[in-house]
């Protein structure tokens, strides 16, 4: 009705889905199984609410929601610093709704004693990614810029990226731990890649969001990934008495945290998991 607020609240039984992407929706190469993409078709037209929270920019997430052809209320990028709402006005058809910045400064002057050969990117609340030294072709998105190290520090920043290619990942790990990293949030990803975030910032306090909006019983939600930036989203969907899934490659400290764990992401794992619900 005019002037009326319209609720978000879903219907009694709505799941709430929340799909990690990369080694999860997606293999390695970038293929999208025929398996999960009907079962996400399945429960999509059930009307349950099935959505993306990913470590990705919103520039790479959302040609996978077209991909996937949802249209889900809400959206997690850079892993939970940037809560997208759904915004059929909007060019995209979502619009930031909650966004989580901090200053790098710290971050970056502390890191860069540790990996001297490492290369560094900062992320802004518009997508766009200040990077300097060697990133892989598309990994920052369309929108990136090459500038010096000291201005990675000139704006706000929703996340902090760390590559080093010449270590190898336990080499990287050891590094990782003699940082102290007490004032934010980070995780370490493929190829000795290295997420940071806002302080007390992940996927799952995004979901959190997301969930209590929608009025979703925590038992109703399930939260599917593989990488060391989903063990909080998984452990937050298991500790609300839902189903926090980890897919089979995912490493021993992500499988700790999990409810459940399904197979690899190319044996199908996703399809199967969700082929359960």
């Amino acid at each position: 009705m005019t002037g009326q607020r319209m609720s978000e609240q879903r219907p009694a039984g709505t799941k709430l889905i929340a799909l990690d992407i990369d080694g999860t929706v997606l293999h390695e190469d970038g293929t999208l199984p025929d398996a999960a993409l009907a079962e996400v078709h399945r429960l999509r037209d059930a009307g349950h609410e099935v959505m993306l929270a990913t470590g990705r920019s919103v520039a790479m997430t959302m040609p996978v929601l077209d991909r996937l052809d949802i249209t889900p209320a809400y959206v997690v990028a850079s892993n939970g610093a940037i809560l997208l709402k759904r915004d059929p006005d909007a060019p995209t058809g979502y619009r930031r709704h909650h966004v989580e910045t901090f200053d790098p400064t710290e971050v970056l002057t502390s890191i860069r004693p540790h990996l001297k050969h490492a290369n560094y990117a900062v992320e802004d609340e518009t997508g766009l990614y200040r990077y300097t030294g060697w990133f892989p072709d598309g990994a920052l998105g369309a929108v990136s810029e090459e500038v010096p190290f000291e201005q990675l520090c000139a704006e706000p920043a929703t996340r902090v990226v760390v590559i080093s290619p010449g270590h190898a990942m336990d080499e990287f790990l050891a590094a990782v731990e003699l940082m102290g990293l007490h004032q934010v949030s980070y995780n370490v990803g493929w190829t000795a890649w290295l997420d940071i975030a806002p302080d007390g910032v992940n996927k799952s306090t995004a979901l959190e969001r997301v969930r209590s909006a929608l009025g979703i019983p925590g038992e109703h939600v399930i939260a599917i990934g593989d990488g060391r930036n989903d063990i909080e989203m998984l452990a937050w969907a298991a500790g609300h008495g839902g189903r926090g899934i980890a897919m089979g490659q995912a490493p021993e400290e992500v499988r700790a945290v999990a409810s459940e764990v399904t197979a690899r992401d190319t044996d199908d794992g996703l399809a199967q998991a969700l082929a359960t619900v």
